[in-house]
C-alpha cells in the first residue's frame, strides 16, 4: 500500500461506501489505497474489510473532529450520510457540513458527495400536488442532500456530485421485494405508473465512485448522475417472473396510497415515487447509463443482478 494514494471512504461498511472499498481492494495495481471509515472498528464487516486490506479507522460523522482526523493524509474521499438511521434532515445536513469542514481542513484533492436531487426545485413548497413533510421538505431524505451540495461549494472543497439511484439492494434490505397476497400470488408494489426508475445495484455505486477517482481531475466541480437501468414496473416484474420461476404482477398503487401505508418513512417515500413519476425525463435525463458503464464497465443490469442475489430476497 506504500507509496498509493489514500482515499478515505465514510460509511465503508454500508452499500455504497463498502462497494468502493472493495472496488479499491481489488485493482491491487491502482494508484490508490482504501481507507475504510467506521463508527465500529470491532464490527464483523469492519474486520472484513481489514482481511482484504483495507486500512480501518474510527469516526464519526456527527464528530468532525474526528473526522478531521480519519481523513488527515489521504487525497480523497468519498462522503455518504444515511438518512433512515434518524429520519433527520438537520441532522443529515450537519453531518454534511461536518464532512465537507473536515476536507477542507484535511486538504483533501478530491471528494465525491452522493447526493440526489433538491426536490423543491421542482415542486415548491407552495405546491399541493403532494404533501409538505415536517414544515420544509417535500422529499426530505432527498432535499436535505441536495441542500447540503452548497455547503461542498461553499468551502471551495473539489468535490463530484454524484446523484444516486434506486438501490436494486431494496427489494432484500428495505422490505420493497414482492409480497404474497391473500391469493398466495406475489405483487410488486409501486406508485410509479408506466414511468421509468433509474435502479443500480448498490455495489456499483462504489465501482463507479472509483471510476470517478482514476479520472482524476475530470470530473472535479460537476454532477454526474449513474443508473445500471431505467425501468418500469411492469419490466422489473417481467424480470423477476423469470428469475424467481413464478409469476410477479405489477401493483401500481397511487402516491396517496403509498403514503398512507404506515411504515417508518411511507410518506417520505410515496412522495420520492411521485416526483420520479411526475419528473420522469428530468430524473432519467440526469443518469445517463452511458457514463455510468464508462465509469464502471462491468456495470450490472436487473437480470444480471437478479441471477446473483434472487435467493437473497424475502418473499413475505
Amino acid at each position: 500500500m506504500s507509496g498509493k494514494r489514500i482515499l478515505a471512504v465514510v460509511g465503508a461498511t454500508g452499500a455504497q461506501g463498502g462497494g468502493l472499498v472493495r472496488a479499491i481492494l481489488s485493482d491491487p495495481r491502482g494508484e490508490f489505497s482504501a481507507r475504510a471509515i467506521t463508527r465500529n472498528v470491532n464490527s464483523a464487516k469492519a474486520r472484513e474489510l481489514a482481511e482484504l486490506g483495507a486500512e480501518v479507522v474510527p469516526a464519526d460523522i456527527d464528530n468532525a473532529e474526528s473526522l478531521k482526523n480519519a481523513f488527515a493524509g489521504a487525497h480523497g474521499a468519498f462522503c455518504v450520510t444515511f438518512f433512515w438511521d434518524h429520519f433527520s434532515p438537520e441532522k443529515e445536513h450537519a453531518q454534511a457540513r461536518a464532512m465537507a469542514t473536515a476536507a477542507k481542513q484535511a486538504g483533501l484533492r478530491h471528494v465525491i458527495w452522493s447526493t440526489l436531487e433538491d426536490t423543491r426545485k421542482w415542486v415548491p413548497l407552495n405546491d399541493d400536488r403532494m404533501p409538505t413533510l415536517m414544515g420544509k421538505y417535500k422529499v426530505p431524505h432527498f432535499d436535505a442532500k441536495g441542500e447540503s451540495d452548497q455547503v461542498f461549494n461553499e468551502l471551495g472543497v473539489p468535490t463530484t456530485f454524484l446523484l444516486t439511484s434506486f438501490y436494486w439492494d431494496n427489494l432484500i434490505h428495505f422490505g420493497m421485494g414482492p409480497k404474497r397476497g391473500g391469493d398466495g400470488k406475489l405483487a410488486f408494489t409501486m406508485p410509479m405508473a408506466d414511468k421509468r426508475l433509474p435502479g443500480i445495484a448498490a455495489e456499483d455505486i462504489g465501482r463507479c465512485a472509483c471510476g470517478i477517482f482514476k479520472a482524476g481531475n475530470t470530473y472535479i466541480g460537476k454532477t454526474l448522475g449513474i443508473a445500471g437501468e431505467h425501468l418500469t414496473g411492469s419490466q422489473m416484474v417481467a424480470a423477476l417472473s423469470k428469475a424467481l420461476g413464478q409469476e410477479v404482477t405489477y401493483n401500481a398503487v397511487s402516491p396517496e396510497a403509498y403514503r398512507s401505508a404506515g411504515f417508518p418513512g411511507a410518506e417520505d417515500l410515496g412522495n420520492m415515487f411521485q416526483f420520479k413519476r411526475d419528473f420522469e425525463q428530468v430524473f432519467c435525463g440526469a443518469r445517463s447509463l452511458e457514463v455510468s458503464r464508462k465509469l464502471n464497465p462491468s456495470l450490472q443490469t436487473f437480470e444480471m443482478w437478479l441471477a446473483q442475489n434472487k435467493n437473497r430476497i424475502p418473499l413475505g
